[in-house]
Parts: C-alpha cells; sequence; structure tokens
C-alpha cells in the first residue's frame, strides 16, 4: 500500500523536491550574503562609533525582501500545498470514480486513507520545515537587529509554526476533497478558509493566547512622538484621544487604552483637540500633550515568551490537523460510497 501511495503521489513529489532545491539555494546565497553585509557593518560601526544608525541602515537594506518572503512561507507555500497536495488527492478518486476499484481490495478504506494521508503529510513536514529552518536562518542577523519577532508576518514564518500551518492546509484540503468530492470547488474552499485563518489567528487569538503584562507608560512628549514616528499620528479612527504605535523596549504591545489624565480618566477629547491645533509639527502637539501629565495603560508579551507562542500556536493547528484527519476518516468510513 505504501508503494502504491508513492507511485500515485510521486509527480507531486519530484516537483516538489526540484522546487525545494531552487528555493533552498536561494536561501543559503540570501543569507551568505546578508552575513556578509552584516560583518561590513559591524566594521563600520567599530570605526565610526554610529551603531545605532548603521544597524538601523543594515535592516532597511533586507526589510522589503524578507517581508515578500515572509509572506511566502506563511500564505502561499501552505496554500500551495493545501490547494495541490491536500485538495486533489481524494477528491481526484472520487471525481474519476477510481475509489471503486481502490476500495474493493483487501486493504480495507480507513488504512487506504491513513497511508495515503500519511505519505503526503511527512512530505509536507519535510518541504515546510526545511523551507522554514532556511528563511529562519538567513533571515536572523536582520531579526536580531529589528527585534520585532512578534510582528505578525515574522512570527508566522520563522521556526515552527510554519510547518503546523504547511500540515494544516494539507489536511484542511484532504478533508474538503472528501466532502465536496470536487477537486476544483476542494481547491477553492481550502484556499479561502486557510486565507480566513491566517487572518484571524494573528488578529484575534494569538493576542490571548497568554496572559499579558500590564503596566500605566507616562506619555510624555518624549514617548508620544516615540510612538508617531512608528505610526505617523495621533487619534483613533473614531477620532478618539489616542496615541498610535505606543511601544515598550522587548516586547509586543497587544493592546493600550486611549490617553488618560492623572486620575486615570480619559483625557477631554477638547482639551486633546487643543493640542492637536498648537502649531503646525507634530512635535508641537505631543509637547502639549506631554505637559498634561498623562498616561496609557499597556498590555504586552515580552519578546522571552516567543518559544512559548511558538509552540502553543502550532500545537493548536496540530491539534486541529489531527481532528480534521478524523472526521476524514470517519466520513470515508461511513458516508463515503
Amino acid at each position: 500500500m505504501m508503494w502504491l501511495a508513492w507511485r500515485q503521489f510521486r509527480v507531486h513529489l519530484i516537483v516538489g523536491a526540484a522546487s525545494l532545491s531552487v528555493i533552498a539555494v536561494y536561501l543559503v546565497t540570501l543569507g551568505t550574503q546578508i552575513r556578509d553585509t552584516y560583518d561590513g557593518y559591524l566594521v563600520q560601526c567599530e570605526s565610526r562609533g554610529n551603531c545605532a544608525e548603521l544597524m538601523s541602515q543594515f535592516h532597511r537594506e533586507f526589510r522589503d525582501l524578507l517581508l515578500f518572503l515572509n509572506g511566502g512561507l506563511l500564505f502561499l507555500l501552505p496554500a500551495v500545498l493545501g490547494l495541490f497536495w491536500g485538495a486533489p488527492l481524494i477528491a481526484r478518486e472520487l471525481e474519476n470514480g477510481t475509489h471503486r476499484l481502490a476500495w474493493n481490495q483487501s486493504v480495507t478504506r480507513r488504512r487506504w486513507f491513513a497511508v495515503k494521508l500519511l505519505v503526503v503529510g511527512l512530505a509536507t513536514l519535510a518541504v515546510s520545515g526545511l523551507v522554514s529552518a532556511l528563511l529562519t536562518w538567513a533571515a536572523s542577523p536582520v531579526d536580531d537587529v529589528a527585534g520585532d519577532r512578534f510582528t505578525a508576518l515574522v512570527f508566522g514564518a520563522r521556526d515552527i509554526v510554519p510547518v503546523a500551518y504547511a500540515v494544516f492546509a494539507v489536511i484542511l484540503g484532504v478533508v474538503l476533497g472528501i466532502l465536496v468530492r470536487r477537486t476544483l470547488a476542494a481547491m477553492a474552499l481550502t484556499l479561502l478558509i486557510f486565507v480566513v485563518v491566517q487572518v484571524v489567528t494573528p488578529n484575534m487569538v494569538r493576542p490571548h493566547m497568554m496572559a499579558p503584562v500590564t503596566l500605566s507608560k507616562p506619555m510624555t512628549a518624549e514617548a508620544i512622538i516615540e510612538g508617531g514616528a512608528h505610526s505617523q499620528g495621533l487619534g483613533g479612527l473614531r477620532n478618539e484621544p489616542t496615541v498610535k504605535g505606543v511601544t515598550i523596549p522587548d516586547a509586543w504591545v497587544t493592546s493600550h487604552s486611549e490617553l488618560r489624565t492623572s486620575d486615570g480618566q480619559p483625557l477631554d477629547m477638547d482639551r486633546f483637540d487643543e493640542c492637536l491645533s498648537t502649531g503646525n509639527e507634530f512635535d508641537d502637539a505631543a509637547h502639549c500633550l506631554g505637559d498634561l501629565d498623562l498616561h496609557v495603560e499597556v498590555a504586552y508579551q515580552p519578546n522571552d515568551r516567543y518559544w512559548s507562542f511558538q509552540w502553543i500556536e502550532s500545537a493548536i493547528f496540530f491539534a486541529l490537523s489531527a481532528a480534521l484527519a478524523g472526521i476524514g476518516a470517519w466520513r470515508i468510513r461511513r458516508n463515503v460510497t
């Protein structure tokens, strides 16, 4: 049975291996280039002494490229595997009617399904794991300088989480293929559901995986200017007295309150607007607000929780994959004829 599953899947594996070879060569070359560039900046840092500006320049040099690669590993690779490895795996046999022959042999349906799922699952682990490891290695100097490991595009494209995403996408495609019995329909649903999950997880699930640390951060003029440098603005979409881009060193800020006065009450909107109308520069408004003894309540996750979040999120997606596999096995055994 294993030999037959390999024979049926060999074209996908050959294409995957060829693509993986190209990706691996590129990422190794990129990682070497990043390290050589980083070493060059370190030499300049030692001679000129302006390390902060030089490291910022180093980060900007590779930022856009790595954002593109992060998006590829976070969205494109799992989606492609789910679409072309997962969705057609059973749906094509159901669509073509070849399942009637396969299911009338000495091998039970459940074993037939388990072996096919094992082959595609192991291939998915190998491909996604190697790509994730290479991209993590290649980008590590830039990530260390940036210090933003919880950024959605960075967190979801590093270490073990991308592997969990890929396995989930593939098994999701397999199970949808069993349910809808049409390859194209299963591919479309796989893409739709996977994209929705990838949008919901970092915004609605990840911030609540662990209880955040909270503190009250004084909003001095310097802190407000720092926030403005990250987000270019004051006030929210609902025109509230807020500062965008509040940061905590070595941490991921998950939420923060509106500007509050020393007695804990929200800053009066008229007073906020009065500061915004002071002068024509952002710094003028920042200094006006800084003189009011304001603060914000901040909830954040320290960077040293990074691996805890990686393991928790990976466990969630592996558990969802196992549950989907169980649904697929039950559906084939009970309801598919």
